[in-house]
Parts: structure tokens; sequence; C-alpha cells
């Protein structure tokens, strides 16, 4: 079985990140509406292959998350490939998202819990089957009156441990997402705590259900203000109180940590990992990205169900971007 250390590796080099194009068909189809394209099988097939198939994306690109229709979907023009196959003959690892959604967590009003683990090994033992080497699950944290409760942390923290385990037996590297959303009006300053205190549960369980920090990625929420917070943090605030929590609080054992864009625009997105890496260039993990709407939003607004071409272009700037923001160098004129 492929070593987890030099997958998780390869999925986070420097220079690269992961592309998140695991949108469920409800998530995908109101994307397409908003810009008036159906959502069929055969459309979705067509917007995934203009992505997975850009001239030169692996470049930029070290990993892709897809959704279950996606993994047994074939690339569009000429031979037909499956995307797994497509893409490890280009030297990207293919990955799926395995959880089933957040769903209410019962007793707690306002909190969720991800659900997905019944049957999850013999579903990753199809997925490494069909030729993913990696996986993803997320958990939800909200910030709000009385929230997180403790129950909320513990039950996603166990989950998500759970999960991990599970690929790793499996052969798949886990991408243990533990996010904190941005909805609300709250501080970075509590954001701060929050994630703190998720990175530290989430962690505290991983270890107990053994599972290898090197055979990981962490795919976490940036520390940032609410959406409505009247005070938003600097760019340069974010990046130093983000670079302090995971120093605090995450193992130097781990491979890779990939964030999340979570609500963010696409250009704030990348300036916040460009500072970051600008800030500290000797960090014990290699610190990337693991966006969808940030590397996707402009290519799906020019393509628009036929400008493929254009779209390809669009995608291949927006991960250019981030490729040189893994390394501290991006400059804004680039876009």
């Amino acid at each position: 079985m492929t070593n987890l250390k030099d997958i998780a590796s390869k999925m986070t080099e420097k220079g690269k990140g992961i592309l998140a194009a695991d949108e469920s068909t409800p998530t995908c189809s109101k994307r397409f509406d908003s810009i008036a394209v159906e959502s069929t099988f055969e459309s979705r097939n067509e917007y995934r292959d203009l992505l997975i198939t850009a001239e030169g994306m692996e470049k930029y690109i070290g990993g892709v998350i897809m959704f279950d229709e996606t993994l047994r979907q074939s690339t569009t023009c000429g031979d037909k490939v499956l995307f797994p196959e497509h893409l490890s003959l280009k030297g990207v690892v293919p990955g799926i998202k395995v959880d089933t959604g957040a769903k209410n967590l019962a007793g707690f009003n306002g909190e969720k819990i991800t659900e997905g683990l019944d049957g999850l090994r013999e579903r990753l033992a199809e997925y490494y089957d069909l030729g993913a080497r990696f996986a993803k699950w997320r958990a939800v944290i909200t910030i709000g009156d009385n929230m997180p409760s403790i129950a909320c942390y513990q039950a996603n923290a166990h989950a998500l441990a759970r999960y991990a385990a599970l690929c790793q037996e499996s052969g798949l590297v886990p991408i243990v997402e533990p996010e904190v959303l941005m909805d609300g009006n709250h501080t970075i300053e509590k954001c701060y705590e929050v994630t703190e205190t998720a990175l530290k549960m989430t962690f505290g369980q991983l270890e107990n259900q053994n599972v290898s920090m090197e055979g990981m990625v962490l795919k976490p929420n940036m520390v940032i203000s609410a959406l409505d917070s009247k005070n938003q943090a600097s760019v340069e605030e974010v990046a130093e109180m983000t670079l302090k929590c995971l120093k605090n609080n995450v193992p130097k054992a781990v491979m890779g940590i990939a964030f999340l864009s979570g609500g963010q625009s696409s250009d704030v997105a990348t300036a916040h990992l460009n500072a970051m890496n600008a800030m500290d260039g000797n960090l014990p993990w290699n610190l990337t990205f693991s966006y969808g709407r940030a590397l996707q939003q402009d290519a799906l607004n020019i393509w628009k169900g036929s400008d493929r071409i254009a779209a390809q272009e669009a995608f291949l700037n927006r991960a250019k971007a981030n490729s040189l923001a893994t390394m501290g160098k991006f400059a804004q004129e680039i876009i």
C-alpha cells in the first residue's frame, strides 16, 4: 500500500494546493443557477472536465477533491478516461468527499454534527479501488449565543478522528476539516478562541484513535473576523493570529495544512495565504490552499455553459496566484 506520508506530502508540496471540486449535486445546481445553466449529469461532467483537463493545472494543483458522482465520470474530449486515472497520469492525487453532510445536533439548537460513519469502511474500500488516494470530511462549528457547546466540539472531534482512522486503515490520506464558520458578527479574537478549542479537541481525539500525524492533512479555517463583524481585521492581523493559533495547537508532524476559503472573496483568500507565507518561511508544515469557490468562481462566471477555453484560463490564473501565495510571492497585479 502506498506510503500515506508520501501522498500527503505530494498533495501539499510547496507551490501546489488542492482544488475542492466536491460540491454535492444540490450545491452544484445552485452554482449553475447563478449562471443560468441547467444542472444535469452531462453539464456537471463538462464543467468538472474543463477544470481537471486544463492544460498545466498540475503545476499548481497537487490534489483534487471530488464528489461521488465526479469520481465515476470521465474526460469529455478524445479518449474517455476516468477522472481519477486522468489526474494520476498528470501527477495529481485524486480524492473523494466521504461525509454525508452536516445535520442538526440533537439537543443543541443551531449546532451541527457531520454524519457518514455508518458503512464508511466499505465505501472507502470502493473509493480506493476507483483510484482515490485521499478523502475529506468537514465538521462545522458555529459561533453564536452559547455556541459552540462542549457537546458540539466533542461530537465533531470524535467523528473526525474515527473517519481519519478508517481512512488510514484503507490506504487513504484523511483531510481533517474542523471548520469554524465566518457567519455572525463575532470578533477575530472570538474566532481565535473557538478555533483553538476546536483544534485542541480534534488533535486530542486523533491521538486517542492512533491517527498518524504524518499521514494526514489539516484543512482549517483562517482566524478571521466574522462576515458581519463591525471590526474587520487587516490582512496582517489575520495572518499573525492564524499563524499563532496553528503554532500553538498543530503538531509539527502534520504533513501539510491546506486552508479552506470559507466565504472569503477569491482575492482576500489569496492575500491572507500570501501574507502568512511571507511572514514566516520557516514553518514546520507546508501552508497551502484547498479552495473551492475561491479557485472556481471566475471560471464559472466566464464558462456559462459554453466558453470553455476562457474559463480554463481564468481557473489557471487563480491557481497560479495561489501557488505563488504558498511561497509568499503573490503580487496583486497577476490577477
